[in-house]
């Protein structure tokens, strides 16, 4: 018998609800086992649906889409015009301009030789300009990434005292960072990288640019002896420990940074001419010129260290795909186009896979970059390409003229671009929104200035996961009435002027139910029944004879939230017992309602209650209203018949 099957019924006007008509709780369409998981798999995995421009195409026409999904240069490639490559060339050597003094900075900043940061910026924007489907993204090392894969290296490998092995495990680490981000967007995994959510990135990314910030004290005061290690406490005691160096800083400390590539061409030209490295100015020295060389043979896949360079590999990697994919989704979002993230994903990902084997570390989209990029008029990813062109002139035939770039400048390039990082309206809006996410980014910022990047990063991240554990195993429960004149049932403590219906308790449970979390609503369902009960004998008003469950925001179910319906369903008709025992003189009767049970929850419902204990005629409606109607319909006649 079909749930509601006698249910069509005009009840009168009782209790002050109008009468409706009360429709029939339709079970979904049956599917099979195999097409459920396949449904499941591909809401998973795939629900951009990446197959569907393959459909009902001719095989030749699938060859060319396939190649142009893989490598995206194919689909805007052939329509490329002179028109496009003007504005590109003009972004292209804007870039340039800030991509190399940043690229020899953030290589410092990674403990790094300075000529592996701009390796770093020649070969991945080639790469990535072939698999991207960004247009504006502007890719190279980032501060942040620089930051951690410095800080975590340096922990077991001093880049001093054993600066070719440190070398070593940064081209390794690179490659276990490009191989997981590639591995995240082949397998379609994409949403692990969501749990460092808006709030994680905004404190992370504050704590960041103050512990890097602070890290350049070396540079910008000329101290020689200063700490490696990234927390506030030891960075600052370093500084006043060693002043006196600084003291001793020449007269020429007043060069400083402007524009990056201005200043860094500036004050080369007053370093040369005055011999300031003479002087107590320190500069970066003799870079070798040439290409990248291979770098494939210094990768270590096995060792002592091999540990090491996945975790850093891990946790560089997700730190730069995320701002990377956010990066190029925000500029995307301005000239309203689409940004695969899974494509995304495998070209940044196959960029460091790459570079790892051509001298390069870590590079993703940077925002500073990416910004300039935008800007400066970029129209398509060849932008990236006459970046890499200039690198590359730059690396054969200018390398001499950095010898003389004072390290002072770099360090001043480096505040300049990570203090745009800490986001003040973006704090105070979270803080407007969300109490708990403002604690989170607090966390976070706080985690990596007191004690480590990587720590603060894992502390905001346990956090935002407990978070989630809380909302899945605590779900909101809410006590419904009625509005005034309509059959709209609505929060009691969110719309003032909704009003209980006696006899009846209504509440709406907003989560999915499951083995984590029904131990919880069983105790906190028997609780607004005992809250409900003490308010009605205070008024002197009847008891609870139905029990109402909304179940419309409920989207999933497990067996232990099965037996919950059941051991809820004894629980109140024990409570109606009890009742009227207590009060022989009336007749009390108390039953479990559901209401709107959605597809999979109706069905698993149906499966498990063969004799229809929960899921009768009677216990089973479309709308709260229709329950309401139809129900005080029934009150009122069983009511009528025992007087």
């Amino acid at each position: 018998m079909e749930p509601n099957a006698n249910n069509n019924m005009h009840p009168d006007n009782c209790l002050g609800i109008t009468p409706m008509e009360v429709h029939k709780v339709v079970p979904p369409p049956h599917r099979s086992t195999i097409q459920k998981l396949k449904s499941k798999l591909k809401e998973t995995f795939f629900p951009d649906d990446p197959l569907l421009q393959f459909k009902r195409q001719p095989l030749g026409k699938k060859w060319i889409l396939a190649a142009q999904y893989v490598f995206p240069i194919l689909q805007w490639g052939p329509n490329y015009s002179f028109k496009l490559f003007k504005s590109d060339i003009v972004s292209g050597l804007t870039i340039a301009s800030l991509a190399i003094p940043q690229g020899i900075s953030y290589a410092k900043l990674a403990s790094l030789p300075p000529i592996v940061g701009l390796y770093s910026s020649f070969v991945p924007p080639l790469v990535y300009a072939v698999l991207g489907s960004s247009r504006d993204l502007a890719v190279g090392p980032v501060s942040i990434a620089s930051l951690i894969l410095g800080s975590m290296l340096r922990q077991k490998v001093s880049p001093i005292n054993d600066p070719l092995l440190f070398l070593q495990l940064a081209f390794s680490s690179t490659f276990f960072a490009g191989l997981f981000q590639a591995s995240l967007g082949l397998l379609r995994l994409g949403f692990i990288i969501d749990f460092l959510s808006k709030a994680i990135l905004i404190g992370f990314m504050a704590g960041a640019a103050v512990i890097v910030s602070l890290q350049q004290l070396k540079s910008l005061l000329g101290i020689t002896h200063f700490t490696k290690q990234m927390g506030l406490v030891p960075v600052l005691s370093s500084a006043f420990h060693n002043i006196n160096e600084s003291m001793r800083k020449p007269k020429l400390f007043w060069v400083s940074a402007g524009a990056p590539l201005l200043s860094v061409i500036l004050s080369t030209i007053l370093v040369f001419a005055f011999k300031a490295q003479h002087h107590g100015i320190s500069v970066i020295g003799k870079l070798q010129e040439g290409l990248n060389p291979p770098s494939w043979n210094m990768l270590h896949f096995h060792g002592s260290n091999l540990g090491l360079v996945i975790k850093t590999g891990l946790v560089t990697g997700i730190i730069s795909l995320t701002e990377g994919i956010a990066v190029g989704r925000t500029f995307a979002a301005l000239k309203n186009y689409q940004v695969d993230g899974n494509k995304e994903m495998m070209a940044i990902g196959l960029m460091n896979v790459i570079g790892s084997a051509t001298s390069c570390y870590v590079t993703t989209g940077a925002f500073s970059r990416s910004a300039v990029n935008h800007n400066a008029g970029a129209k398509t990813a060849v932008s990236n390409v006459v970046m890499s062109v200039t690198v590359m002139v730059t690396l054969l035939f200018l390398m001499p003229l950095f010898q003389y770039t004072p390290n002072v400048v770099l360090g001043a390039i480096i505040v300049t671009a990570v203090i745009g990082l800490i986001d003040f309206p973006a704090a105070c809006q979270i803080w407007k929104i969300d109490k708990f996410d403002f604690v989170v980014m607090l966390c976070a910022f706080f985690g990596v200035v007191f004690i480590s990047v990587q720590d603060g990063l894992a502390i905001a991240v346990a956090i935002s996961i407990f978070k989630i554990l809380l909302q899945v195993t605590r779900p909101k429960t809410l006590v419904l009435g009625n509005i005034p004149g309509t059959d709209i049932f609505r929060n009691l403590h969110h719309y003032k002027d909704a009003t209980r219906i006696p006899g009846f308790l209504i509440l709406s449970i907003e989560a999915p139910i499951n083995f984590a979390n029904t131990t919880y609503l069983k105790e906190r369902i028997l609780r607004w029944i005992n809250e409900y009960e003490t308010e009605e004998d205070i008024k002197k008003q009847s008891s609870i004879h139905f029990l109402i469950l909304d179940l419309s925001a409920v989207s999933a179910i497990d067996t232990s939230g099965v037996s919950l319906f059941k051991d809820l369903k004894k629980a109140v008709e024990n409570k109606g017992v009890e009742a009227s025992a207590w009060h022989l003189n009336c007749l009390f009767f108390s039953i479990l309602v559901l209401v709107n049970p959605v597809g999979e929850v109706l069905e698993k419902l149906l499966r498990a209650d063969d004799a229809r204990d929960i899921m009768g005629p009677d216990t089973l409606y479309l709308t709260v209203g229709e329950a309401v109607a139809a129900l005080s319909s029934t009150m009122k006649g069983q009511s009528s018949s025992y007087v």
